[in-house]
């Protein structure tokens, strides 16, 4: 095959890294965006933080795509020869830039003496420690303490015991040298459910519900409490099923006495490690990222930027550069240096920016959502949510439909009804008899509504909830019924039954 030489033109699309990381800063919380300046804080240090406070006025008027590369050229480093001979050291000596970002950094609904408060320490039991804890007041050989560690290590968090005698009797067989047997193993998970609270060490539900039931049974005498052990031992699929009329036979039991033992079997913890050694509050608590506020009927919006401190040029790096410029030596080592400085100046400035432009970036799309289900942020009724789609919200704001989706990603907004993910005032639309376009989201609230009034004994089914949104002027299918009824984990009728 002869060798031939061709010219083609293509036509690629690449992100330069200063793109990349502002796509990253999108995407991260207020709660997380700390974190991440600790990072950059410590990778370069060439960028510091300010401890003085900026009086400066958050300003929002440039919004700047990130697919934008038309600044980009400014960024752009080589290490060459030639890039050292084009430095104009008077650029990054120059007096200015040690002030702090001009992007507020600080809200104003919080005072000073908030601003230094000592996070506290974490003191609690993991669920964990408290099993061994039990373990320890059990009198064991070497054998069934090795046993019952290994068998306490195997429990889930949610208080199940998930793995099976045989497995558990290799593991220890390969990983503790311990030769045991399936009864043995047994035998030590029968003394582990005795353990508080009451259920632990269940390989399943049914067992998990008769180990509490039995726990109570040594305590209190019920004949409710002995006639709910029956139903889970005998009639477990018909109680989870809600076959009750199956069970009233068998069991020769009236509506009241059936009723009486559900509340004995309701009562029980299906998670028994659940409510142990959980985690901290303060780490699950929501970050908001936006704060919207009504204040008489007009809405005003403002920026959490209490995580992102003040950040400069490190004055010390400036000096550096004034130093070699005073020089008259320009050896490898005295250019090298000088390269290097200018990068981490550059890469600094640029995070900066990136910084700014991520918080005018939020702002401009936060406001054209809340301009857009401004009647919602009024009155806090569901029912007045517009649709709306990431492509509604691109062209208004002007920015790529990706770009929008990052803000509304893991965001938060507080208002005076509450807290909510940026993702859920996203919906598509639903048509009416009279050719008005709804929320989906409406009509969700509306059938939630139509479900919790209803009458127990009999639950509304599927087609006659589809009927009744038809009557209320909804154009919507049965099979689209079914979809928002799970959506909103809504079981089937049959399963909402109660007597």
């Amino acid at each position: 095959m002869a060798l031939s030489q061709g010219l083609h033109q293509k036509l690629l699309q690449k992100l330069s890294p200063q793109q990349i990381q502002l796509m990253k800063l999108l995407q991260v919380p207020t709660a997380n965006l700390e974190e991440r300046i600790k990072e950059e804080l410590e990778e370069n240090p060439a960028l510091e933080q300010s401890n003085e406070e900026s009086d400066d006025q958050f300003e929002a008027d440039e919004i700047k795509d990130e697919f934008d590369t038309s600044n980009e050229e400014e960024y752009e480093m080589d290490g060459s020869e030639d890039e050292y001979d084009n430095i104009d050291i008077n650029d990054y000596v120059s007096e200015g830039d040690d002030d702090i970002a001009d992007y507020r950094t600080r809200d104003e609904n919080y005072g000073e003496q908030e601003e230094h408060k000592t996070s506290p320490v974490k003191l609690e039991t993991s669920f964990y420690e408290l099993l061994l804890q039990q373990l320890g007041m059990l009198k064991l050989d070497d054998k069934r303490k090795v046993i019952a560690e290994q068998v306490v290590g195997s429990i889930d968090d949610d208080g199940y015991l998930r793995r099976e005698n045989a497995a558990i009797v290799n593991d220890l067989a390969f990983r503790q040298n311990i030769d045991a047997t399936e009864i043995e193993v047994e035998e030590v998970i029968e003394l582990i459910q005795q353990f508080d609270p009451p259920g632990i060490c269940a390989r399943d539900l049914q067992e998990c519900l008769l180990i509490q039931l039995r726990h109570k049974q040594k305590t209190i005498s019920s004949e409710d409490i002995d006639q709910a052990i029956v139903i889970l031992e005998k009639y477990f699929d018909e109680f989870t099923k809600k076959h009750y009329e199956k069970i009233q036979r068998s069991l020769s039991l009236n509506d009241d006495q059936l009723k009486a033992i559900i509340q004995q079997i309701i009562k029980l913890n299906p998670k028994p490690g659940g409510n142990v050694g959980e985690v901290n509050k303060a780490e699950t608590y929501i970050v908001p990222d936006f704060f919207i506020l009504n204040n008489a009927g007009k809405l005003e919006l403002t920026l959490n930027s209490r995580n992102a401190p003040d950040l400069r040029i490190s004055e010390g790096y400036r000096e550096m550069l004034k130093e070699y410029d005073k020089g008259s030596k320009r050896d490898k080592r005295q250019k090298e240096a000088v390269l290097f400085i200018k990068q981490k100046i550059d890469a600094a400035r640029w995070f900066i920016d990136a910084i700014k432009q991520r918080q005018n970036t939020l702002l401009h799309t936060m406001s054209a959502i809340m301009h857009h289900q401004e009647e919602f942020f009024l009155t806090g009724d569901e029912t007045n949510l517009k649709p709306m789609i990431l492509k509604d919200i691109a062209e208004k704001t002007g920015l790529d439909i990706s770009t929008v989706s990052r803000v509304a990603n893991s965001k938060f907004v507080q208002t005076e009804f509450g807290t909510y993910r940026l993702k859920f005032f996203f919906s598509e639309s639903l048509s009416t008899e009279s050719g008005e376009e709804v929320s989906t989201r409406e009509v969700k609230k509306i059938l939630f509504d139509m479900v919790d009034a209803e009458e127990k004994r009999k639950p509304l089914s599927d087609e006659r909830l589809t009927e009744l949104l038809q009557e209320k002027g909804y154009n919507i299918a049965r099979r689209t019924v079914a979809k928002y009824r799970e959506q909103l984990n809504i079981p089937v009728a049959r399963l909402r039954k109660q007597l």
